[in-house]
């Protein structure tokens, strides 16, 4: 799925208005917090997940991209320690956003 700078701009938007529903620490990208950010994908579609813990700003630049690649979504925004995934659900009638 490629979005549009338009439709980026506009999920960043409703983003800023969120918490973080997922918090990736010490343990970093385990199966059951993978299975989670899957669920609050399928679930919302646009999640915002906290990075803490880590010792270094490579080892966290490196592990949103692979949480992204993992849940099959597109990784919207990075600021800082939080980063922003989209995943259309593709079940017409389930979805969430409508960009």
């Amino acid at each position: 799925m490629i979005l549009t700078n338009l439709q980026k701009r506009a999920l960043k938007g409703l983003a800023q208005r969120m918490d973080p529903l997922l918090k990736v620490g010490k343990l970093g990208l385990t199966d059951s917090l993978i299975r989670s950010a899957d669920e609050a994908l399928e679930r919302h579609e646009l999640v915002k997940v906290r990075f803490e813990s880590f010792k270094n700003k490579e080892q966290k630049q490196h592990r949103m991209p692979e949480l992204a690649e993992r849940t099959k979504s597109l990784l919207i925004a990075r600021v800082g320690h939080v980063a922003v995934f989209f995943r259309r659900n593709p079940d017409p009638e389930k979805q969430r956003i409508l960009i």
